[in-house]
């Protein structure tokens, strides 16, 4: 069976990636929940106090993952990276989720 160039360079990119901690452009994800509401229904704040408090949660999660990054599974990191980042809307808050998710699934079936 041959393995399409497309998908091989894919999962070379990927594996690449989980060496560290991607670097995800959050507007598009900050804008989409700041045009929704934002992620806090506090009244009187307005879009621009809510795509700001987005990327400030975003970067600090960004944080965490940075000092957390070499207890998940190479395998896991790529995974939910190309999870995280589909759709183009890039959130280091699912990338956090999935991996922990991940790391707890399997301590299951230990």
């Amino acid at each position: 069976m041959m393995i399409p160039v497309t998908t091989l360079a894919l999962v070379t990119q990927l594996m690449t990636i989980a060496d560290g901690v991607p670097r995800f452009n959050l507007e598009p994800v900050c804008h989409g929940i700041a045009e929704q509401g934002g992620l806090d229904l506090e009244p009187g704040r307005n879009a621009r106090q809510d795509y700001a408090t987005c990327m400030t949660s975003e970067m600090a999660m960004r944080d965490q993952l940075v000092k957390q990054w070499s207890s998940f599974k190479a395998s896991d990191k790529a995974n939910c990276i190309g999870e995280a980042s589909s759709g183009g809307l890039s959130s280091y808050t699912d990338l956090m989720t999935c991996l922990q998710m991940a790391k707890d699934a399997s301590g299951l079936g230990q």
